[in-house]
């Protein structure tokens, strides 16, 4: 059968296959063990291994993969079971595909008409069949086995599952892969003989506690999953279909990420909004979505709805190139897959029709404003893309939508006008063009805007212009002072937002100002310090302008508000780009280009400083060699990351890397990255230290210049190592250093560096959860007697029964009450439910009756500012009140058993104890009758089945008694006439009654209960805390079971095995 082309590595896989025949295109292999020949031990090897195998999962006999002269690349593209199938395969591609190849020039185009073909096969075929891809009936069966393997909450959702092999060791275990909700669970499919030992195998991880997820090559097999969680390496091998079974583990280890430590709720994701309803088919549409919004710089409401594969007649190269047609709500995509790096984005709004279609070439042609026409052929369906155009064209247009971008640009404007909000770029301001200087520079800068308008009549201006390598040509050169703001909105995608929320920003500029947060206040202490030596934040023109824009966005998006180095940003922005337009600009940077820089915990920024450690392994062998501990480039090229060089650069040659960020993202920053350090190597193998290779690199930045810069010298920035030594080394023009880095490091796929960052995330997020653990378990270790490795395993339990809050709801107390900006102590909590079942799991009297009650005033007691959550700290500090010697304020001075006690002396000693922690036990208040009779209620409860359980309830019988005559005594030297004395001299000899042989263990409780309640009716009475420690410690099997050593660590391997299987419904 046709396969959907996927890209395999040859350098192992040569072992397991052998080539049958071949041509200059196409490779025909036999898989060794199979038909003539079997291979040897190599052969006898694999025949073994696929005969282990289920049926779902064995790998066909023969297959078909796709190669070039030039190209060390093979891509598979069909397998077949039997000879005779894989050769009608074959011979159809000799008879239909071999002539048509010759007429391509490059390899690249060759491959994307053979996938092209390929895929068009198999969406044939799919039609004809009308097979459906998951079978209801297997999932069902599937559903069951997981069921009854992992014994997870009967919440847990099985989102998909695979046959594969895990490797333990050098040992293939074959078996089912279950991708679940919360969990990456695998379970050997059969028992297996290895060295006469009977072995089985059973692995349960949560998504959360992974370090690492990527694909990898070993010794026997081409490829396999890699997956690292709890310091243990797992591996997973021999799927069906690897890429997709790495998708959606992938996506899932992502959500979970999202969801549990970034507590996102994806409101504007309706698949992923609910654990409980996370389905395959939801991850995979939400990972095409991402990478369509992503390299098409799409608003995140866009989702992508069709594909069509097509032909686009490109008019400035007079040819047709291949590639793909996606539509979304609001815009129609094409993007090619020839290798001319061509892509077009044409929003709704700007479409005025769609000529009537031509069926001999299946071509339609679509217009849009500004006379222009873009006619795409062999369009598959082309009747249905063309009905799906002109109803969302239709759909789109508004008032605002009918006139030009221009004419929008001009209206949001004029209704601004009346607001405070500038609608000048701050550059025209203090710095306007005067078109009669004809000094060389202007001259340069007026040649760089007759090439971009050259370029605008050729590939067009505005949304719909068509970008290609010509386009990345002109922006590595420089892009005029004129044009900046304008191909910033566009390149950016930053034009799309703002013509879709006309207005949104003069609102939010009036709601927010005024306000007064911790995000505003930073604000109003960073604002003159950006950019302070430009004249256009010397003003109060620019400050204000740079206030309402941070304040702004800090009101738009309360999750990031404010973080240092937005102000350095946003003031560059404010320089070539209206008011408005700065504002949105800041929006696509901070929520689409580069996620996750502009918080709490730059995590963004800390997963791009491990690309580009990766990226510097990978091409800069040399220095690696050098300096084996990359950490320092990591610290030192953070601010490069964070404020796109402005920080390091000055600002004229600077805003020449912007505009190459804003056209290629990361990947500009990265390359440029590379090419700084390149430069540099020599000095930086030779410094003998961090501090040397600093000086290294602040110098080089203070040599960069942009000598095509027409800005005069009293706005740009000067060296800040302006010195002599300085000056004397040789000057870099920033536009060589960009084609520098282009021309070396510019074969980097965007798609290969998002890749790199999901591999990287997982591992710098979890590399700040370890910090943050550190970090909570020094500041507990010095309340509590536990040990380190004892803390260690508590909080891993902690943070588990935390995220088991999370889990299967979106509206637990510890989501909606969570806040980033707490110190770590606070980040992970416990809801009371989840209190109960950890605390039950730990505390040593778990099995006593009514524990319930008791974990509820423990819960009480420990949350003071009565927010229904307690930290760790809280829960260690309650634990170890319960596990160690010091349950009732006793101490070892106390001789169990050997008399009575001096009690003086002990409540003295106590006292002492207490008094030193600023607490006096006059600050505890009298307990009275109902408290006294629960608190015998408790202890009852404590010791139901100790095996002292008759001796603990006689002592609870004696040490009521004691304290009622007590009482009794007080009260009869405070009121000698009292007329109620009778009463409690009848309750006495009750509680006398109480403490007799013959009576039942339950008898006491009852007992006390009763007489208590009636004395309750008659006499109002209380206890003080000294009398009841007192009456307490004279009771010696007391004493011992409050004593009684607790192995805590015994407690915490059982709760490790049986967190999951506790009962947490609330």
């Amino acid at each position: 059968m046709w396969l959907k082309p996927e890209e395999i590595l040859l350098k192992n896989a040569l072992k397991l296959w052998v080539a049958e025949k071949g041509n200059e295109y196409f490779v025909l292999q036999r898989r060794r063990g199979y038909g003539e020949g079997g291979g040897g031990l190599t052969g006898l090897l694999v025949g073994t291994l696929d005969t282990m195998m289920d049926s779902t999962s064995k790998v066909a006999p023969f297959r078909i993969l796709h190669q070039t002269p030039d190209s060390q690349i093979y891509w598979s593209i069909a397998c077949g079971g039997t000879k005779e199938e894989i050769n009608q395969h074959w011979e159809w591609l000799e008879k239909n595909i071999m002539r048509t190849l010759s007429v391509f020039d490059s390899s690249d185009d060759i491959t994307s008409f053979v996938q092209g073909k390929i895929r068009g096969l198999i969406a044939e075929e799919g039609k004809v069949s009308g097979v459906q891809e998951d079978d209801p009936e297997k999932f069902r069966e599937a559903l069951l086995r997981f069921e009854k393997w992992f014994d997870l909450p009967q919440k847990e959702k099985l989102v998909t599952y695979y046959s594969c092999s895990y490797w333990r060791g050098r040992v293939p275990c074959q078996g089912w892969l279950y991708l679940s909700t919360n969990f990456l669970n695998y379970q050997a499919s059969s028992i297996y003989l290895y060295l006469d030992t009977v072995l089985s195998f059973h692995l349960v991880v949560s998504w959360n506690e992974i370090w690492r997820l990527e694909k990898t090559s070993n010794v026997i097999l081409t490829e396999s999953i890699h997956v690292l969680a709890n310091g243990e390496d797992h591996y997973f091998s021999m799927f069906l279909h690897l890429s997709e079974t790495f998708l959606i583990m992938e996506q899932l280890a992502d959500y979970s990420i999202k969801r549990l430590f970034d507590k996102e709720t994806f409101q504007e994701e309706p698949s992923l909004s609910d654990p409980l309803q996370i389905t395959k088919r939801g991850l995979e549409t939400n990972a095409r979505n991402e990478q369509f919004r992503a390299f098409f710089r799409l608003p995140k409401e866009e989702n992508l709805l069709e594909v069509y594969e097509s032909f686009l007649w490109v008019p400035f190269s007079h040819f047709n190139t291949l590639g793909k047609i996606c539509l979304s709500e609001s815009y129609l995509c094409f993007a090619s897959q020839d290798g001319s790096q061509c892509h077009v984005i044409i929003p709704m709004r700007e479409v005025i029709g769609v000529e009537k279609p031509d069926r001999s070439s299946r071509a339609l042609t679509v217009c849009v404003r500004g006379k222009r026409a873009l006619r795409f052929s062999e369009v598959r369906d082309f009747e249905r893309l063309g009905n799906a155009i002109r109803r969302r064209c239709g759909m789109t247009a508004s008032p605002q939508h009918s006139a030009s971008t221009e004419e929008v640009a001009m209206m949001v404007g004029q209704k601004e006008s009346s607001k405070t909000v500038s609608n000048e770029a701050l550059m025209t301001v203090f710095h306007p063009q005067d078109a009669e200087n004809l000094d060389p520079k202007m001259l340069k800068e007026k040649m760089k805007e007759q090439s971009w308008n050259i370029h605008f009549s050729e590939y067009g201006r505005g949304t719909s212009m068509f970008c290609t390598k010509k386009t990345r040509d002109l922006i590595v050169r420089g892009v005029p002072e004129a044009l900046r703001g304008e191909l910033w909105m566009l390149f950016s995608g930053a034009v799309n937002d703002m013509a879709a929320n006309p207005g949104y920003y003069s609102e939010i500029v009036d709601k927010s100002l005024g306000t007064s947060t911790l995000a505003t206040d930073e604000i109003e202490r960073d604002l003159h310090r950006s950019l302070p030596e430009h004249p256009a934040f010397q003003s109060d023109t620019g400050i204000s302008a740079l206030r309402r824009v941070l304040t702004a966005y800090a009101y738009r998006n309360p999750k990031i508000g404010y973080c240092q180095a937005m102000n350095i940003l946003t003031s560059v922005l404010l320089l070539y780009a209206k008011e408005e337009e700065a504002f949105w600009l800041l929006v696509a940077v901070c929520e689409r280009m580069l996620p996750d820089y502009f918080n709490r915990r730059i995590i963004g920024a800390l997963v791009d400083q491990a690309v580009f450690e990766e990226l510097i392994r990978m091409h800069l062998t040399q220095l690696t060699e050098h300096m084996t501990d990359l950490t320092f480039f990591s610290s030192v090229s953070l601010s490069w990351f964070l404020t796109l060089f402005i920080s390091v650069l000055p600002i004229e040659s600077a805003v020449n890397v912007v505009d190459c960020f804003f056209y290629d993202g990361i990947k500009a920053i990265l390359q440029l990255g590379l090419a700084v350090l390149d430069y540099n190597m020599e000095g930086l193998i030779s410094s003998h230290d961090d501090a040397e290779a600093v000086t290294i690199l602040s110098k080089f930045f203070d040599n960069v210049t942009n000598k095509d810069s027409p800005l005069p010298q009293t706005v740009q920035q000067n060296s800040v190592g302006n010195n002599d030594k300085a000056s004397s080394l040789s000057k870099v023009d920033i536009s060589d250093l960009i084609k520098e880095a282009y021309e070396k490091y510019g074969d980097m796929k965007s798609e290969e560096v998002e890749r790199m960052r999901k591999r990287n995330k997982l591992y710098v997020i979890q590399t700040l959860e370890d910090t943050t653990k550190q970090n909570v378990l020094r500041v507990v270790s010095q309340e509590v007697k536990f040990s380190v490795p004892q803390l260690d395993n508590l909080y891993a339990l902690f943070k588990r029964q935390h995220f088991l809050s999370c889990y299967w709801t979106m509206n637990s107390p510890v989501l909606l009450h969570h806040d980033p900006s707490l110190a770590y102590l606070e980040q992970y909590q416990l809801g009371f439910h989840q209190f109960r079942v950890l605390f039950s799991l730990l505390e040593p009297w778990s099995l006593c009756s009514g524990n319930d009650a008791l974990f509820l005033w423990a819960f009480r007691l420990l949350d003071e500012n009565q927010d229904g959550l307690v930290n760790f700290k809280e829960f260690c500090c309650a634990l170890d009140d319960h596990c160690t010697h010091d349950h009732l304020c006793l101490k070892t001075a106390l001789s169990t058993g050997k008399g009575k006690v001096d009690l003086q002396a002990y409540l003295k000693q106590w006292q002492d104890e207490i008094l030193k922690k600023e607490e006096s036990i006059k600050d505890l208040p009298r307990i009275n009758q109902a408290q006294f009779i629960q608190f015998s209620k408790t202890l009852y409860n404590l010791f139901h089945g100790d095996p002292e359980e008759e001796s603990l309830y006689r002592a609870v019988a004696r040490v009521t008694s004691l304290l009622l005559r007590m009482e009794e005594v007080g009260r009869r030297l405070q009121e000698p006439t009292s007329p109620t004395q009778a009463a409690p001299e009848g309750a006495l000899l009750n509680r006398e009654a109480c403490s007799t042989p013959e009576r039942s263990s339950d008898t006491p409780c009852a007992t006390i209960t009763l007489e208590a309640g009636s004395i309750l009716q008659e006499v109002e009475w209380s206890f003080a805390f000294e009398q009841i420690l007192a009456s307490l410690l004279n009771e010696p099997v007391l004493v011992r079971f409050f004593e009684r050593p607790v192995d805590i660590q015994a407690r915490l391997d059982h709760a490790k095995g049986a967190q999951l299987k506790a009962k947490t419904n609330k």
